[in-house]
């Protein structure tokens, strides 16, 4: 590390949520940046696919981001292969319901205790994990890093729209656990980020009609289209080699703001 740039080739980056979306981009990412990617995904079939694609820098461990047991074993791949310095947490699931719906039916409780489970407990899981492992590594360079997390919520954290209240309950919680996340873990060297991504071209939105997204697009200054799992990727390296970003909330949305 020189200047506070960390290195990320020859180091293993765990990407949850690495099979598809915003987690493919950035496992892409590292890998080309000379990396090592360890995708820790419930999706066998895209994981695999992905990795055969990325070759031999990158790995796929089928992970419940909920399952303490999953995670350990994840984070016991990751070091048994080289040392775990990184962590990119892109695992999600998204809901949408009304509080109250138009029949009167109140919020169904099961559907956001699943989304809080996956989204926030999940995010929470595989950081404490990641960073107790990262914390029993020998510091590195002259700040002595040991390790970084970053996090992925959602400007729903902040602008969530009608019918989001469980997702932006989820994402608003991750983004408040960055800043005490990363005071906790100075001590042990470990910096803790988030990204908040806006309206982003995922294969969870090319489903949609492009009549519908278009309107996403609409509102979107400038640049004026949907993000790209690229630009996700691109933050998230810049990140991960900055060692002076910590405890930042950092909004890609191309200046969006919703109503």
């Amino acid at each position: 590390m020189n200047g506070g740039r960390v290195q990320i080739a020859k180091r293993v980056t765990l990407v949850t949520g690495g099979a598809s979306g915003l987690g493919a981009g950035v496992a892409e990412a590292i890998v080309a940046a000379g990396g090592f990617v360890l995708i820790a995904d419930r999706d066998s079939q895209r994981s695999a696919e992905l990795v055969e694609r990325l070759g031999g820098n990158a790995r796929y461990r089928q992970t419940d981001v909920a399952d303490e047991a999953s995670v350990d074993a994840a984070i016991v791949e990751a070091n048994e292969w080289a040392e775990l310095r990184s962590v990119v947490n892109c695992a999600g699931v998204a809901w949408t319901q009304r509080t109250v719906g138009s029949s009167g039916t109140a919020h169904d409780l099961a559907g956001f205790d699943r989304i809080m489970r996956v989204n926030l407990l999940g995010t929470f899981n595989v950081m404490r994990l990641a960073a107790a492992s990262m914390a029993r590594l020998a510091p590195v360079g002259s700040d002595g890093e040991r390790g970084v997390i970053v996090n992925t919520a959602s400007i729903a954290a902040f602008d969530g729209q009608i019918g989001q209240v469980a997702y932006a309950a989820s994402k608003g919680g991750i983004v408040s656990m960055t800043l005490p996340a990363a005071r906790d873990l100075a001590s042990s060297g470990i910096r803790v980020n988030v990204i908040c991504p806006g309206h982003m071209d995922t294969p969870m939105l090319q489903l949609l009609p492009s009549e519908q997204r278009s309107d996403l697009a609409e509102p979107i200054p400038f640049p004026h289209r949907l993000g790209t799992p690229q630009d996700f990727a691109s933050l998230v390296v810049e990140v991960l080699r900055n060692s002076y970003v910590n405890g930042a909330v950092l909004r890609l949305d191309a200046a969006l703001r919703t109503p």
